[in-house]
């Protein structure tokens, strides 16, 4: 999802930012959807944690929806490229602390994860909503520093939380006309490819999980240095 916008606007030429944006909000929730239901045969999915971790960001993701809306789409572009620079700096760190596989969310655990998932979730639902996005960049670490479960967990857990939020954000660009249905079509048939080629390859990949965040967050430095470019360029000019 963090990548969808960028190459709306700048590979595929999507002239308006706010089109591009409700346009890859509707794509990444079908997508997402259809990613989950693999995720789900594979046993990564902590339904209790995502559903909570969704419900909060619903909240946050409808609010968030319509202040984007309402800002200067090359300005948005740009806060977008910078939030791309810090999200990726941070992965470049790493995480402290050990992994918890087992983690639940049951009545014994309940008084220390809500506390945690409810207020992050509403956090990122918030970024997602005014971003116009699925928020899978922002879920996957929050869900790791909520309950401390592993990154292949976290992103199958993940997928059912950017379904709520990427459903609840192209509803609202939508009912402003800003969803491009043509275009989805071909965005959520290409992402159905790439869901399936994911999920296979995340599993060779599992065991190197460390490469991964390094491959994942150097992708998300370039295109959010260019990104930020593009749009402070655009707001001088």
């Amino acid at each position: 999802s963090i990548l969808a916008v960028p190459l709306l606007v700048y590979v595929v030429g999507v002239e308006s930012p706010h089109a591009a944006i409700g346009t890859a909000a509707v794509a990444v929730a079908l997508n997402a959807a259809a990613g989950l239901a693999g995720h789900a045969r594979a046993g990564t999915v902590k339904w209790p944690c995502a559903a909570v971790f969704a419900l909060s960001g619903v909240i946050g993701a409808a609010l968030g929806a319509e202040a984007g809306k309402a800002m200067d789409g090359q300005r948005l572009l740009a806060l977008f490229g910078g939030l791309m620079l810090v999200v990726g700096a941070t992965m470049l760190r790493g995480r402290k602390g050990e992994e918890r596989p087992d983690v639940r969310l049951q009545r014994d655990t309940a008084g220390v994860l809500l506390t945690r998932l409810i207020p992050i979730g509403f956090a990122v639902g918030l970024l997602a909503g005014f971003f116009g996005i699925g928020g899978g960049f922002l879920i996957v670490p929050g869900l790791i520093l909520a309950t401390g479960m592993p990154l292949r967990v976290a992103v199958g857990t993940s997928l059912m939380v950017v379904t709520a939020l990427g459903l609840t954000t192209s509803a609202s660009y939508a009912l402003s006309g800003y969803v491009d249905w043509a275009l989805v079509g071909v965005l959520v048939a290409g992402g159905v490819i790439g869901a399936a080629l994911g999920i296979v390859a995340g599993k060779k990949l599992a065991a190197r999980k460390r490469a991964m965040e390094l491959g994942f967050a150097a992708v998300v430095i370039a295109v959010g240095g260019y990104v930020l470019a593009q749009g402070l360029q655009a707001i001088v000019s």
